[in-house]
């Protein structure tokens, strides 16, 4: 029987450090990493960790939401966990604990609050997205070039420029190249 630590922040701008040094406290054995979105489900380093758990074992996070961002998710992984015979503990919470029944009813309970709170978030955001487009605020990249560079682009293009020049007259991409001419790449 053996403690697996799992850690994960969303944005490359976080720091695991601290989440780590929180597992590794709380005795893990061995910790998986990542900085990914929980939304997407796409986590190598969960897959990892739940391929590694064996019958015994149980998985530890520091908090509900570094496991799972919806109750879909956070079945599917307690199920997966459940079917290997490991447990699952939170150390943000010790009730939270499948190893007891209790642990599972409380689990089951402040998964659907934490979705709840992540839908009025969402929602909200919205809002507030939808009443500064009103305002006339732009999302978004700033463009790289101004209507005038764009059509100076156009002329010289027109008068023979390559492609390559263009790029590094201007400092862009192919891509943007193409797209400031109006024209798609593969012609």
């Amino acid at each position: 029987m053996a403690t697996i630590g799992y850690a994960r922040v969303s944005s490359t701008g976080q720091t695991l450090d601290v989440q780590s040094a929180m597992l590794k406290e709380a005795g893990c054995e061995k910790i998986y990493a990542e900085k990914k979105s929980g939304l997407d489900g796409k986590r190598p380093e969960m897959a990892r960790c739940i391929d590694y758990v064996r019958d015994g074992d149980v998985l530890l996070v520091t908090k509900l939401d570094r496991l799972a961002r919806s109750t879909t998710d956070l079945y599917a992984i307690l199920g997966r966990l459940k079917d290997k015979g490991a447990g699952f503990r939170c150390l943000d919470n010790c009730d939270l604990d499948t190893t007891t029944k209790h642990g599972k009813l409380l689990l089951g309970v402040l998964a659907l609050i934490a979705e709840f709170e992540a839908d009025i978030r969402k929602e909200r955001q919205l809002e507030g997205i939808a009443k500064a487009k009103d305002r006339g605020v732009a999302f978004g990249r700033q463009p790289k070039l101004t209507a005038e560079q764009i059509l100076e682009l156009r002329r010289k293009r027109t008068a023979g420029a390559l492609i390559r020049d263009l790029m590094e007259d201007y400092g862009l991409s192919k891509a943007s190249v193409y797209r400031a001419l109006g024209q798609d790449q593969s012609h």
